[in-house]
């Protein structure tokens, strides 16, 4: 199993699914979303924490992986935001184990900057930033015309407070894989720069037979 531990959130652009299609590719943040937008009582829940910038409690997140993933295939996972905290992965070495850990470090006014600047489509999920990404007409999809929203998630305040949630209940995380042998650090804040640091460093794992 690969986990792709991220400061926070997403802000640079990495393509394991083309990569590596082997992998299943699960994000933690994605299927969290996915279930508070249709309002599943997972959802509803984990929405509340959300909304307060604090992280979702394990056994919901648990329950969401042990739902999406197909953990029957023998396939290896990507897992992408979590875990994020000590008893998260120890929760999870005893569900599936855990063989490779990219932590990607990023600049913590980057992305308070990149997130706040995100606004998406909810019914398509579309994502616009209005830095490098902006919708052709300010405020509207590009394919539907329809309004373009904000999630409260991402709003600045609260990803700061998200922020220092985050790291505090993640460097002991960051030690317990690099005490395990399995964790690689990757520092910057373009993806052209980072992700091919990140796939020479995968698929010398995989040579050495890690996989």
């Amino acid at each position: 199993m690969l986990i792709a531990l991220r400061t926070s959130t997403m802000t640079i652009t990495l393509d394991p699914k083309q990569d590596f299609p082997q992998f299943q590719h699960l994000s933690s943040g994605d299927m969290l979303r996915k279930h508070v937008q249709n309002q599943t009582s997972l959802g509803k829940e984990a929405q509340a924490y959300m909304k307060a910038g604090k992280l979702v409690p394990d056994d919901l997140v648990f329950d969401l992986i042990t739902e999406e993933a197909d953990l029957e295939s023998g396939r290896s996972i990507l897992l992408d935001g979590f875990p994020r905290t000590v008893a998260q992965a120890e929760g999870l070495e005893r569900l599936v184990h855990v063989d490779m850990v990219i932590n990607l470090v990023i600049p913590t006014d980057t992305i308070v900057e990149r997130i706040s600047d995100r606004w998406i489509h909810a019914p398509s999920g579309r994502t616009y930033s209005y830095s490098y990404n902006p919708p052709k007409q300010h405020g509207l999809d590009d394919v539907t015309g329809e309004p373009l929203i904000q999630r409260e998630d991402d709003k600045p305040e609260c990803v700061r407070s998200r922020l220092e949630t985050y790291e505090e209940a993640t460097a002991p995380l960051v030690d317990y894989y690099s005490s395990n042998g399995v964790l690689e650090s990757f520092h910057g804040t373009m993806s052209d720069v980072i992700y091919p640091n990140v796939k020479s460093w995968v698929e010398g794992r995989f040579d050495d037979g890690r996989e």
